[in-house]
């Protein structure tokens, strides 16, 4: 099981560091499908995971070669910080089964104006 949540957050790092995505697009739907989490541990895990600056070498790489504005990564931060607060008691009141529509939704959404959008 140590094996299988360390191969996890390899390939969802290397995944987010070339695409730059946040790690709970794909954290999430992998511990629901490969470890059985329900929706609300998986946010709550992925949340978790990303606590550390787990991101800070892929920055660093980024910021080096003028790919990264620090001032908007550090107000990012800050709103994502107190929004990730409100948004958790919120997702907390929704039924499990509407959670994971949502989050399913979202993906959607986010894909469809990613592929079509200019």
């Amino acid at each position: 099981m140590t094996w299988m949540i360390l191969l996890i957050g390899l390939v969802v790092g290397m995944v987010s560091g070339v695409v730059g995505i946040g790690g709970g697009i794909l954290f999430i739907p992998a511990l629901v499908f490969m470890l059985g989490m329900d929706q609300y541990k998986a946010q709550g895990t992925s949340l978790g995971a990303l606590l550390a600056p787990v991101g800070l070498l892929a920055f660093l790489e980024y910021y080096k070669q003028g790919h990264a504005d620090l001032r908007v990564a550090l107000l990012l931060a800050l709103g994502f910080f107190i929004g990730g607060y409100f948004g958790a008691l919120v997702a907390l009141q929704i039924p499990e089964m509407w959670l994971r529509r949502v989050f399913a939704v979202t993906l959607v959404l986010i894909g469809a104006r990613m592929w079509f959008g200019k």
